[in-house]
Parts: structure tokens; C-alpha cells; sequence
């Protein structure tokens, strides 16, 4: 396994950590001209065009999307056929992540001010949802939860998933979190669906959920026509260690990010040279016994690295710069540290952290902003599924005095049936 070195001494330093942490996959033309003409397509024949691609794509053979939907009765009998360990797992990981957003709800709320004018903001929910839930390479039950279950205490009426080939333990969650429809399709036609909407699949307000490429570049394409939670990039990891946690749980907290796919990024910061020696030991003896060894092998090749910093201050300062999807800070005192961690879609504090845990079951909301995007967005919540309405009631007796302010500024503005508007109010 060839992994890369890196110390902020070093004086091509800047250079190697641009060319790392360039995005360049979600600029990718071929891409973009692929899903583009895919989505134009599904605009124009609906069905037709998302089963020529289902067919093209995932060698699924339907002679309908009927075909393709998932009863209710199957996502019931998916959960009631898990172990009882699975189904145990299951249920108390639901009940966390719905504790842990339910804090997040919002309400409405207004004030009368002096004058007599009422003023306030009405939250409502999203009416119906699309959310996208990865196929190929691994079962993600857990993305159905994190996020069907934050919909659903925001109150949203219908939730719609699509999932290419989706396995039982992927029903079993839709059926736990009581997903409405669960359609069998998948990749930018599934997005274009959802977006437009056709025969069978409704169009939505909003798409959610996690996919590779051309699902990422197809929800950027599709915004505006709805409403989308981020444009997802491969999974990152970043690690602050002061060389006191053990180097195999390090190793293997790297390995858990990598092993998502061969562009997913897995970094370790440390000012502790001798201690990055060890845990690239580590990841030496560990990885022959990784069932996904080659994905991890090549993903670390690619965009991986354990960086030697001047202190854990300059290792502080590199993450905020990186802002990655998971931070964990495995140092001795990590409450000390986290005032000065800006940027980062989940921080996990101290070495009993796991970020595995922070995936499946701690509770906060695993879709995460990737790409350097935690320095302006935040992981999905409740929040994503409510919307906000401004509610203004103005008084007779303020109409003369705001009505007075308004057109002054509308005539300053050149907009003269503005300040008219206004002015007929208490002239």
C-alpha cells in the first residue's frame, strides 16, 4: 500500500495539499454533458426514458415502473424477517436519530409591535420528499433513516424514495421509518424523475440523500426546478491526533471512510512524527484482512495522507483551511480544542468517538456537507424539510408612517408605483 507523507514544514507543502484536496470529480464535463442529456430525455418521455436507462444502467428488465415499485407489504415483511440483533439495531438507531432531530423542530412565532403592526414567520413543512438512496457497492439502511426520519418529524405529507435494486435490509428501514413509496431506480434518470415527475413518479418539492457522481451532478442540475439538500462528494475523514490513541483504532477509523469508494479521502494530522510511523504500521498489518482492501488500497493511494504538523494549534488551523465531512480530534483534551474548530460537518470529541458510531447511530445526522462546503453548509436536518413564510399585518395607524418610509425609499429607487402604493394608504 503506498500511502502518502506530508509535514506543513516542507516547502512544496501548499502545493501538494491543493492538488490533494482538488474536487476536481464534481467538475467533470463528460459527466456533466451525460446527465445532462439523460435528464432532458426523462423530461421528454417520463417513463419511457428512465426504464430504456434502468435497463441500460442496472440490467433491471421492466416492462413498467409499476413493475419496479415495492409494495408496502414487502418493506414490512423485510423488517419482520431481520434477525432479531438486526431489527434491535435497527429500531434503536431509528429512535435516536428521531430524539436527536425532534430537538431541531421549529415553530411558528410573531410579535405586535408598538404601532400595531404584526410581524412573524410561519414554518411549515415541505409537502412531499424525494430521497435518494445509494445502491451498488454496499446495503445503506442507514441513509434511508438519516434521511426519511427528519422528514417525518418535520412533518412532511409523503415520502418518495428511489434506490436502485433495493436490498432488504434497505426495505426494512423504509418500512421503519415509514417511507411512502419506494421505487427500484436509480442514477440521474432517478433524479430526473423525481424532478419533473412523470406517469409514475410523482414530482417532488425536494431531493435528499447521497449518490455517486451523476447523481451528485444531476441534483446540482435539477436545483431550482427543486429544492436539494447539497451536492454530495466522496466521503472524507480527517483525524487530529496527539499520538496517545491507540494506532490500530486510528488505522481503522481511516479505513472506515476509504472504504466507501476509491475517490473518498482519509487524513491524519499530527505533530507527533514517530506516532504517524506507527499508525502507517498499522494500516500495513491491518489492511490485507479488509474484505474491501482494494477499494481502501486505491482511495489511500489517491487521496489519502498522514501529515506531520508543527503542533496541534497549525493541525487546528490545516482542518478549518480543509473544512472535512468528519473531524475526529482524538487528543487528550478535546473540549479544549474544539473552540478553535470552525469548519467541519461533524466534529467527534475524544479517542471513545468513533466516527463510525456518528454514521449509524449516535444520533446527529450523518449526510454531511464533503467538498470543502462545511465552511458555508450544515448536515441535513429538520430544517431542510420546513420552510419559512414572513406573516406582515400592518395597522392603519402604521400604513401612514411606514407607508411615509416606504415611498421615500421606493422614490429614491425610481420605482414610483412603489411609493404610490404606499402613499394610498394614508393619503
Amino acid at each position: 500500500m503506498k500511502l502518502r507523507r506530508l509535514a506543513t514544514r516542507d516547502a512544496g507543502f501548499e502545493a501538494e495539499l491543493a492538488a490533494l484536496t482538488r474536487h476536481a470529480g464534481l467538475q467533470d464535463t463528460a459527466v456533466q454533458e451525460s446527465v445532462r442529456a439523460i435528464l432532458a430525455d426523462v423530461r421528454s418521455r417520463g417513463d419511457e426514458a428512465v426504464l430504456d436507462y434502468t435497463r441500460k444502467f442496472d440490467r433491471v428488465a421492466a416492462r413498467s415502473l409499476a413493475e419496479l415499485e415495492v409494495p408496502r407489504e414487502k418493506l414490512q415483511r423485510a423488517l419482520e424477517s431481520l434477525s432479531r440483533e438486526q431489527a434491535g439495531a435497527l429500531r434503536e438507531a431509528g429512535e435516536r436519530i428521531r430524539d436527536f432531530h425532534r430537538r431541531q423542530l421549529q415553530s411558528s412565532w410573531d410579535y405586535t409591535d408598538q404601532d400595531g403592526t404584526r410581524l412573524g414567520q410561519r414554518v411549515t413543512a415541505i409537502d412531499r420528499v424525494g430521497i435518494y438512496v445509494p445502491g451498488g457497492k454496499a446495503a445503506y439502511p442507514s441513509s434511508v433513516l438519516m434521511n426519511a426520519l427528519p422528514a417525518k418529524v418535520a412533518g412532511v405529507r409523503e415520502l418518495v424514495m428511489v434506490s436502485p435494486a433495493p436490498k432488504p435490509l434497505v426495505l426494512a428501514a423504509a418500512a421503519l421509518a415509514e417511507v411512502d413509496r419506494v421505487i427500484g431506480i436509480g442514477g440521474a434518470q432517478a433524479v430526473g424523475a423525481l424532478a419533473y415527475g412523470t406517469r409514475s413518479v410523482p414530482r417532488v418539492d425536494k431531493i435528499v440523500g447521497p449518490g455517486n457522481v451523476y447523481v451528485a451532478e444531476a441534483k446540482r442540475q435539477v436545483f431550482g426546478q427543486v429544492g436539494i439538500d447539497m451536492v454530495a462528494g466522496p466521503s472524507e475523514i480527517l483525524v487530529i491526533a496527539d499520538g496517545r490513541t491507540p494506532a490500530d483504532w486510528l488505522a481503522m477509523d481511516l479505513f472506515s471512510q476509504a472504504e466507501h469508494d476509491e475517490a473518498a479521502q482519509a487524513l491524519l494530522l499530527s505533530p507527533q512524527s514517530s506516532y504517524l510511523d506507527q499508525v502507517e504500521l498499522s494500516m500495513k498489518k491491518l489492511l490485507p484482512a479488509m474484505p474491501r482492501r482494494e477499494i481502501i488500497a486505491a482511495s489511500l493511494a489517491a487521496r489519502g495522507a498522514l501529515i506531520e504538523t508543527r503542533d496541534l494549534e497549525e493541525a487546528c488551523a490545516l482542518a478549518n483551511r480543509i473544512a472535512p465531512e468528519h473531524l475526529e480530534l482524538s487528543v487528550e483534551d478535546p473540549q479544549a480544542w474544539l473552540p478553535k474548530l470552525k469548519h467541519a460537518g461533524a466534529i467527534f470529541l475524544g479517542r471513545w468517538s468513533s466516527e463510525a458510531i456518528g454514521d449509524y447511530c449516535a444520533g446527529p445526522n450523518h449526510v454531511l456537507p464533503t467538498a470543502g462546503s462545511a465552511r458555508f453548509s450544515s448536515p441535513l436536518g429538520v430544517y431542510d424539510f420546513q420552510k419559512r413564510s414572513s406573516v406582515i399585518g400592518v395597522s392603519q395607524a402604521a400604513a401612514a408612517r411606514l407607508g411615509k418610509l416606504a415611498a421615500v425609499l421606493a422614490e429614491g429607487e425610481g420605482l414610483t408605483a412603489h411609493a404610490r402604493s404606499a402613499q394610498m394608504r394614508f393619503k
